[in-house]
């Protein structure tokens, strides 16, 4: 297969982000840049391990982690990231990443794959960064306060827009009730961006229809994000979501502009039959 040949920006990141997650974020920017310029997109999809949460490893991802891995060790702060698992160097605060969301987007070229994290100090989010890796757009938003980015605030499931999961042998029934109810489904492959772009009123909301995909570095950011914003980030079976350093735990993960329209969304995906 051939090369990826157009480069990765340089991310756009606000003044004020935290040292060391603006580091942890150019350095996952430089690293995919580095990879697509040196392998072609069935390497960058090859197989090379299996992450801490049991999933396959990617070259793509590999490649992305270890940068990262040395941006944690410089600044010595924690690490909770889906392929490592957790890294501790004695600090209070622990960076919840998810190095490079939508990987097989990403391997393949289709421009849809982000980086996004958490600073969770002594067990609390405190501030997180999506940053859309083949644009270099960031969205930035500390725990509490108030950002440039709004919800919809939509509130009924008819007629909304929504992105979902692609639907799994175990949520099919559930994914076409929810698609059957809404305007329209987009299917990006991507939840770290999807939930972001939540946050930011592009669309109404996102739904794993009960698949139990995401792991807490797929949600880290958007927990911080989506609430500054005017939104909510909730489990569709009403599970806790909860920093924890144990990445067999697995939730189906709801973003959405209102708490009211998460509520609807989870009714749905939970409804018997």
């Amino acid at each position: 297969m051939s090369m990826i040949t157009w480069p990765v920006p340089t991310p756009d990141l606000p003044d004020g982000v935290h040292a060391p997650l603006a580091d942890a974020a150019r350095a996952a920017a430089a690293a995919y840049g580095v990879a697509r310029a040196q392998y072609a997109r069935k390497e960058l999809a090859e197989v090379v391990d299996t992450g801490a949460d049991g999933t396959p490893t990617m070259r793509v991802d590999a490649l992305v982690e270890g940068a990262i891995l040395e941006s944690v060790s410089r600044n010595r702060v924690n690490l909770l990231s889906e392929e490592v698992g957790f890294v501790d160097h004695g600090s209070a605060i622990t960076l919840v990443i998810d190095p490079m969301d939508g990987s097989a987007n990403a391997a393949m070229g289709v421009p849809l794959s982000c980086f996004a994290g958490a600073v969770v100090r002594d067990g609390v989010a405190t501030e997180a960064l999506t940053l859309w890796l083949d644009t270099g757009r960031t969205w930035w938003a500390l725990a509490d306060e108030p950002t440039p980015y709004r919800t919809t605030g939509r509130t009924t499931v008819d007629g909304s827009s929504i992105a979902m999961l692609r639907p799994k042998d175990n949520s099919m029934s559930s994914w076409l009730r929810v698609a059957n109810r809404v305007d329209r489904v987009r299917v990006l492959s991507t939840t770290c961006l999807e939930a972001a772009l939540v946050a930011e009123g592009s669309m109404d909301a996102f739904v794993d229809p009960g698949s139990d995909t995401h792991r807490i570095m797929d949600l880290a950011a958007a927990m911080v994000t989506l609430p500054s914003a005017g939104g909510v980030v909730l489990d569709a079976r009403g599970r806790p979501l909860e920093f924890d350093l144990d990445l067999s735990r697995r939730w189906s993960g709801i973003a959405a502009a209102t708490r009211h329209l998460a509520d609807k969304l989870a009714e749905i995906v939970t409804e018997a039959g």
